[in-house]
């Protein structure tokens, strides 16, 4: 759209004004919700593009909201649901578009998170020295560049294991992992669950 063309990465979120025109492909495994409302709250209420990490508490009402559309759901609920995820949308500490460096080391680890990446390739990819790539991605995002890897791996593990039918092993090679039982141990730290309980429903 215009002022904004780039990638949206897990749990982060595009706010689009009403009247502008806008495109966007997605990713085979790719599940997101669009919430087409008549109002903002006024900390997401911008001229130009909005786009930012969500809350954990977000992360999982969404994913509530995403079983509940599984079903039929009634209007007392929907209502309710519209309600809650509006004040958790008042909670959002919502910022202009990133830094157009650190937006391209985020396009970077997307496309490549089945890759070894390493702080120096990364800081290669901002123009910026390690050190001082390493501080700007923390400002910016809020978490070190291997806490964000690791998050963007879980979760890009847990949608192919939600919404395709490829083997753990496959998988832990598509999120990087070569080693199956770290894969494993990972997951499982991250998720309270092994992939493969997960991928049975627990």
């Amino acid at each position: 759209m215009k002022g904004y063309e780039g990638k949206v990465n897990v749990s982060e979120c595009v706010v689009i004004q009403a009247g502008v025109e806008h495109a966007f492909q997605a990713d085979e495994a790719a599940r997101f919700i669009v919430a087409d409302m008549q109002a903002l709250p006024e900390n997401l209420v911008s001229d130009s593009p909005l786009v930012f990490s969500i809350t954990a508490p977000l992360v999982s009402f969404l994913l509530f909201v995403e079983k509940q559309l599984e079903h039929q759901v009634d209007s007392g609920i929907e209502t309710s649901m519209l309600g809650v995820f509006y004040m958790l949308l008042q909670q959002q500490g919502a910022t202009h578009c990133l830094d157009r460096r650190i937006r391209a080391v985020q396009t970077k680890m997307i496309e490549q998170l089945d890759q070894p990446l390493s702080i120096a390739q990364l800081a290669e990819v901002a123009c910026l020295s390690p050190t001082q790539f390493k501080k700007r991605f923390k400002e910016s995002l809020g978490v070190s560049v291997h806490q964000y890897l690791i998050q963007q791996r879980m979760e890009k593990a847990k949608a192919l294991l939600t919404h395709t039918d490829l083997p753990v092993q496959l998988i832990a090679q598509r999120v990087g992992y070569g080693d199956l039982s770290a894969f494993s141990r990972r997951f499982s730290l991250y998720f309270g669950l092994s992939p493969r309980a997960f991928a049975s429903g627990g």
